[in-house]
């Protein structure tokens, strides 16, 4: 599998009439080698591959990445220069959207320096998160496994929250049950937003106290071997009144419009556009200010963007949220939150904790 992704990470390097790509994204990273640890390169170059990490991952890398050879950084910046000699390049990609300009501007006076020629130092944005898109067949076991925990994790916990408990306690219960049931951890900081605090798409969970008659609205994820869920739900604390019924419904109808409808080659911004559409023409279409979802994998958010100005096209293998929300000010929100799949030209649905019903 790793030895494929190198062969397509190739591919690109050589579209782009560079010699080698330097790879300082820990999730690109761990894509294209295998490497779990939190400090390392990648060169890659049309022929061959490169690890440089310090004396404190040597060990891993060797048994994490053996289709490249490993490399020890022994402080400062000449490694590289080292590397790109010793392999006889003579351009270099960078990846500019991860690498800082401090580290950028060590790397490239010690290429500029270098004994033998100056080596060209070329920024490149997104080349290797193509490839991430679609998902293969580990990745889709693994995505998996990350969304069921987070399943798991929610529909159990929420039968423990009554009045009285606080947002940021009900938050540690979630992440405690998702570390029980396997994950190595929250893929971010959990939202529980209860009452008029679920009207903030991104609340942090604090000390509110959780009373009787709200909306709570919940969404976290869990880190399963690297890969990402994202899942949300809203749920309510005693007897759900009218108003609660007609906001949940129309944003249950809006995500299952779109469930349904979205299919192969269509634009993540007309995806967009399915679920909005059900929420502006019940009233709502300024109370729905986030786009529909995005991309999952090893990062929760990437690529493709479901947004209303996206031209990304949705694919057989994407893994992408599907969420949409009214929040209302003084009141509080309602979102609801799966991850699916397209597969065969149609959408899988993959979430498949608890939702609410007021259908009957």
């Amino acid at each position: 599998m790793i030895k494929n992704r190198i062969e397509a990470a190739q591919k690109l390097i050589a579209k782009q009439s560079l010699d080698a790509i330097l790879i300082s994204s820990p999730e690109n990273r761990h894509y294209l080698s295998g490497f779990t640890g939190s400090a390392g390169y990648l060169i890659i170059s049309k022929t061959e591959s490169v690890l440089a990490t310090d004396f404190r991952y040597i060990e891993q890398a060797t048994a994490q990445s053996p289709d490249y050879k490993i490399h020890r950084i022994s402080g400062g910046s000449d490694w590289l220069a080292e590397i790109a000699q010793s392999m006889n390049l003579s351009s270099i990609g960078f990846e500019s959207q991860n690498l800082s300009y401090a580290t950028h501007s060590a790397f490239d006076t010690s290429l500029q320096t270098s004994p033998i020629e100056s080596i060209d130092f070329v920024p490149t944005t997104g080349l290797l998160e193509q490839m991430r898109i679609a998902k293969d067949t580990e990745e889709y076991l693994l995505l998996s496994k990350a969304i069921e925990i987070s399943d798991q994790a929610l529909d159990s916990v929420k039968e423990l929250i009554t009045p009285g408990m606080t947002e940021r306690q009900v938050a540690w219960e979630l992440e405690k049950k998702m570390r029980d049931l396997g994950a190595d951890g929250p893929s971010f900081p959990t939202i529980v937003g209860a009452g008029r605090n679920g009207a903030l798409p991104h609340h942090r969970p604090d000390d509110t106290i959780i009373q009787d008659g709200d909306p709570v609205v919940i969404d976290m994820g869990s880190i399963y071997k690297g890969y990402c869920s994202d899942l949300t739900r809203t749920i309510f604390i005693g007897e759900p009144d009218d108003f609660f019924k007609k906001i949940y419904s129309i944003v249950l109808e809006a995500q299952t419009t779109a469930e349904k409808s979205i299919i192969k080659g269509i634009t993540a911004g007309d995806a967009d556009k399915i679920a909005r559409d059900v929420i502006s023409n019940s009233g709502y279409g300024d109370n729905f200010g986030h786009s529909l979802g995005h991309g999952v994998g090893l990062e929760v958010h990437e690529s493709p963007v479901l947004g209303p100005r996206s031209t990304d096209i949705l694919e057989d293998g994407m893994f992408f949220t599907v969420e949409p929300g009214i929040y209302i000010s003084g009141w509080g929100g309602v979102r609801i939150e799966d991850i699916v799949t397209l597969e065969n030209g149609s959408t899988k649905i993959l979430s498949q904790a608890h939702k609410l019903d007021f259908s009957s």
